[in-house]
């Protein structure tokens, strides 16, 4: 196993890209999303989350989450809603969508993606333009699912707007590229569009995290900079590679380079748990991405993640999660088209009981 701490995150919280579609606006315009939680089982059956995403093609438009301060977006930027907060996208701030344009999220899907919206231009501005004499904007939409339970610190190290300025400036870079190729989908439908956009988009995301990792300033807390700081990336590396190991407090800060009282200083600081508190919900995470994606027995996911028995491991996913290992799979196989199958998180190879610092995790 590598030491790569977010993509080992990403894949046990089954990050995936999906419904890409294609936004042709003509001034006056607006369009708003209700919250996330309100939309995602229509949009993705089975996540836990959605994250929309927006690219801008050409023009310029407002963005902001429903009732605060709306951001200029100019083309080549990007702009991501992490939580799921209710948004609106315009052509000039202040503008508020119509409740019965909600329904577009519950329409029936359209037999291929992308597929390509139209709005606006009543009573337009005149810009650059085209013969009606209204300024165009042009943006590529779509949404991320992940799982948010039972444990995904990356979504808490993200703020609720990311915004990206110029991320997709100059059609040379692949995140331009992917514009391009959005466009081109939208307009040829070749086979394997879907596929080939949600990936791409999933690209997006992990190069979107990278260069927020990148700017975050001195003194910043979280998991993010958590895994910046060379003893706590340490030390999340060490129990992501090998979350089943017998780990203590001593031999993890050890391994770390740090002293014991050092390193549950500096984790808690980052992180706000301590190293073997994170340890036993990472842990869930994994057991939960096996109850649901697998038909392994219970005895065999509590010992490949680090539990003795099959009790053992039952009482603390129960406290943890709130579901018995069985409650959880029952759920999650009964939830809508039972969600995208993916790759199980990945489990360590290492079977051992639970160190002595470990609180029944």
């Amino acid at each position: 196993m590598s030491g790569d701490v977010l993509s080992d995150l990403l894949r046990a919280v089954h990050l995936r890209g999906a419904v890409f579609f294609y936004l042709k606006a003509a001034d006056p315009w607006v369009a708003e999303a209700p919250p996330a939680s309100e939309i995602v089982h229509a949009i993705m059956p089975g996540a836990d989350a959605m994250i929309a995403f927006h690219f801008i093609a050409q023009g310029s438009c407002w963005a902001a989450i429903v009732g605060e301060p709306p951001v200029r977006l100019e083309e080549g930027d990007v702009i991501l809603f992490p939580h799921g907060d209710a948004q609106v996208i315009s052509s000039a701030p202040g503008l508020r969508g119509r409740q019965e344009d909600r329904a577009l999220y519950f329409a029936p899907r359209p037999p291929q993606l992308p597929f390509s919206i139209s709005i606006g231009g009543q009573g337009g501005t005149t810009a650059q333009l085209d013969g009606g004499g209204r300024e165009h904007t042009t943006i590529a939409c779509g949404f991320l699912a992940f799982d948010a339970r039972p444990f995904n610190p990356l979504l808490a190290a993200l703020p609720r707007v990311l915004r990206m300025p110029g991320l997709a400036s100059g059609r040379q870079t692949w995140l331009g590229h992917l514009l391009d190729t959005a466009i081109d989908e939208s307009n040829h439908r070749r086979p394997g569009g879907e596929a080939v956009l949600e990936r791409m988009s999933e690209m997006m995301f992990v190069e979107v995290v990278r260069r927020y990792l990148d700017g975050l300033p001195p003194g910043q807390t979280g998991w993010l900079a958590g895994m910046r700081d060379p003893g706590v990336g340490r030390a999340l590396s060490l129990l992501h590679e090998r979350p089943a190991l017998n780990w203590t407090l001593e031999q993890l800060g050890e391994e770390s380079g740090l002293s014991r009282s050092v390193l549950h200083e500096r984790f808690v600081q980052f992180l706000s748990l301590p190293p073997m508190q994170y340890l036993g919900q990472w842990r869930m995470q994994l057991a939960a991405g096996r109850l649901r994606d697998s038909d392994a027995k219970i005895i065999e996911i509590a010992l490949d993640v680090g539990y003795e028995s099959e009790a053992a491991f039952s009482r603390a996913f129960k406290r943890i999660v709130g579901l018995t290992p069985g409650e959880w799979r029952r759920e999650h196989l009964a939830s809508p088209a039972g969600g995208p199958v993916s790759s199980p998180g990945r489990q360590g190879s290492t079977r051992g009981r639970k160190g002595s610092g470990e609180s029944d995790g």
